[in-house]
């Protein structure tokens, strides 16, 4: 006697069986994929956000440090109109203490018989306008000025003879040097007058 088993229904629950563990693979596969999705965003997002707080935070200090340079450039040019202003008074009484000392040499270095008709200065240069006694007294005038602490690089320019009254004078012409005075020189003494000559 042969029994007949019939398969199909067993091979059906098992075709169905494996249908269903594949769809639970899938959705589990799925959810899966969503979850490292999900959680590489959130990763990525946070150091998004900790990078835009850094990025605030060096904004601020960028700020700040403009607004220190800003008043640092104000302090430096203050300093430099303080300093120029400073250069213009130490000129000033540079200029100053450089008529003194003109005046001074002038009636020092000066011999007997030069007599000044006119006194010239532009800056360092001073322009001599007068009469002597004679070429020789002009000479002496020019040694003396060499001599003088302040006074330097004696040039005639021109003598000739002239008539003034009766008196028969070389009348001349001749240029020097002031020497540069700075605040900061000690005032020198006195020079003694050289001794006149002539």
């Amino acid at each position: 006697m042969s029994v007949r088993i019939n398969l199909l229904p067993h091979r059906e629950e098992r075709r169905k069986r494996g249908r269903q563990h594949f769809a639970v693979l899938g959705v589990l596969t799925a959810v899966l994929g969503l979850a490292i999705v999900g959680a590489g965003y959130l990763y990525i997002s946070q150091l998004i956000d900790i990078q835009d707080g850094r990025n605030s935070y060096l904004k601020g200090q960028i700020a700040v440090l403009d607004k220190e340079i800003a008043e640092i450039k104000k302090l430096k040019d203050e300093i430099a109109a303080l300093l120029a202003r400073k250069q213009i008074i130490e000129t000033l009484q540079a200029d100053r203490a450089q008529t003194v000392h003109l005046m001074d040499q002038l009636v020092r270095q000066m011999p007997e018989g030069v007599y000044l008709k006119g006194v010239r200065q532009k800056g360092l240069s001073i322009a001599l306008h007068g009469y002597a006694q004679s070429n020789a007294r002009v000479s002496t005038l020019m040694r003396n000025i060499e001599a003088s602490p302040w006074l330097a690089d004696p040039k005639l320019i021109e003598i000739k003879a002239s008539k003034v009254g009766n008196k028969r004078l070389s009348e001349f012409n001749l240029t020097m040097q002031l020497k540069p005075v700075t605040l900061k020189e000690a005032p020198k003494a006195p020079a003694k007058a050289p001794a006149k000559k002539g």
